[in-house]
């Protein structure tokens, strides 16, 4: 039996699903890592992060014996500064971190945030990798001028098992400084942001084997985790979209076309390589996260005692989950959080049913202003582990009147990352023939007409929550 596996490196930890050649899933290895989390400052330690990586993949092949192939997927923007050696220089910058913002607004003033959007598919942010690079120039020079390699995550691992330096489309495109379209690094936006383009990893197509490790395991480059997820969930046809309910939130639509609506370059819609065609990302960026922040904070309980009763419909209040900033269509990182419609009869588990309410409803603006700039989808594959509450996924149905289906595993990410690495190994004929064998659907969870009517009015409500709070904070 040949075995392959996913590896999928997260903002807090890493996994690896090892499965075999007819799909099934054999077991996984988790380790995880601390991450620092301040006003002024968001990052992952390089080394704790490295250390977790290799003794994840380690562990997976003394409990699994030989692996024949690994695909790697990790969280997207954050990079590596290492010097010659591969040493980091200084902690990964996550992208909810907001260094960078005036470096960006800068660069928009000079070369133009519609001429970069044309050109790597998606508007300048500080939440990208370039503006956060041309930060740590600007403010750690010593830092810079020690750098040789800028690694994003994926290939920062790849490089790790490898020694390779080999980052995929996908997750270039995240830095905000690759050209979508010409499948290369945009001289034009590192040039005029004052950043070498040496300094960067090769771009290869998602899905291609970056090299072997000592064992002579195929390490494949698996893409940024949602895209991971969105195969792993089979979602590969236009008019198709894969919701990921992790840390955070994110529904990943699938089109062939990038959007000629100015509206979707100005929403902050990305449009990222995805084998032929592409995906973009509608995300907030406090999903689990704010669930486990309500728990953990205000309600002292677990997930399993709040969701254990059921929920007809509305709480009355209304929660603007922008706990870490706000991710599309807003791309604000100076938003914060609110809780409106406060009452001496509120509960604590009210609060937390709002949680999850308010990323329903941040989701469905996002889907609203897709559609409007054509990117349409009727249905969502829920992935994640969110994706095993079937209360939030309801909830989630009703809001946004559309099905959820949902799979057998909610390690999408791993499965995704497994496909590719089977594909590349021959282990598959194709995506496709991966697909049959790996992606296991299990329900549906329709919507239900009168919930949705009684959503859709508090809707109403919550599509001017943004922009009355704002001002305030």
């Amino acid at each position: 039996m040949r075995k392959i596996a996913g590896l999928d490196v997260g903002t807090t930890g890493c996994k690896v699903t090892v499965f075999s050649d007819q799909g099934e899933n054999l077991g996984r290895e988790y380790r995880d890592y601390p991450v620092r989390r301040a006003v002024d400052a968001q990052e992952v330690d390089a080394a704790a992060l490295a250390a977790g990586v290799r003794d994840c993949v380690r562990a997976a092949k003394e409990r699994f014996g030989a692996i024949d192939a690994m695909g790697v997927a990790s969280f997207g923007e954050a990079f590596v500064l290492t010097d010659a050696s591969g040493s980091p220089l200084r902690p990964i910058l996550l992208c909810t971190d907001a260094r960078g913002a005036d470096e960006c607004r800068a660069f928009c003033d000079g070369f133009g945030a519609g001429r970069a959007a044309e050109i790597a598919g998606v508007l300048p942010s500080e939440s990208y990798s370039f503006p956060k690079l041309m930060w740590v120039k600007s403010h750690e020079p010593g830092i810079y001028a020690a750098a040789r390699h800028v690694m994003l995550v994926e290939d920062y691992v790849i490089w790790l098992l490898t020694g390779r330096r080999a980052i995929d489309y996908s997750l270039a495109a995240r830095t905000g400084a690759f050209d979508v379209r010409r499948l290369c690094w945009s001289d034009g936006i590192l040039g005029a942001a004052g950043l070498d383009a040496g300094l960067f990893s090769e771009p290869v197509p998602t899905g291609a084997v970056a090299g072997t490790d000592s064992d002579g395991m195929l390490v494949v480059a698996a893409g940024h985790d949602q895209v991971a997820c969105a195969a792993g969930a089979g979602v590969f046809e236009p008019g198709t979209a894969a919701e990921g309910a992790g840390t955070v939130e994110c529904i990943t639509p699938v089109f062939s076309k990038i959007p000629s609506d100015p509206q979707f370059r100005q929403d902050n819609y990305c449009a990222v390589p995805y084998f032929g065609n592409y995906v973009s990302y509608a995300y907030s960026y406090t999903g689990g996260e704010l669930l486990r922040w309500c728990r953990d904070e205000i309600c002292h309980s677990s997930h399993e005692e709040l969701q254990s009763a059921p929920c007809d419909g509305p709480t009355g209040l209304l929660v603007l989950p922008h706990f870490a900033g706000a991710a599309t269509p807003y791309m604000d990182s100076g938003s914060r959080g609110a809780i409106v419609g406060l009452s001496l009869a509120t509960g604590a588990r009210d609060i937390y049913l709002a949680c999850m309410e308010a990323v329903a409803y941040e989701m469905r603006v996002n889907r609203d202003r897709l559609a409007a700039a054509g990117v349409v989808f009727d249905h969502l594959v829920a992935t994640g582990g969110g994706a095993r509450s079937r209360l939030w996924t309801q909830m989630k149905a009703d809001v946004l009147g559309i099905p959820f289906e949902t799979l057998e595993t909610d390690d999408a990410g791993t499965v995704g990352g497994a496909m590719m690495a089977g594909a590349a190994a021959g282990v598959f004929t194709s995506l496709a023939d991966a697909r049959e064998k790996m992606v296991r659907r299990t329900g549906v969870f329709e919507p239900d007409p009168r919930r949705h009517a009684r959503y859709t009015e508090v809707y109403g409500r919550y599509e001017r929550l943004y922009s009355s709070v704002r001002p305030l904070v």
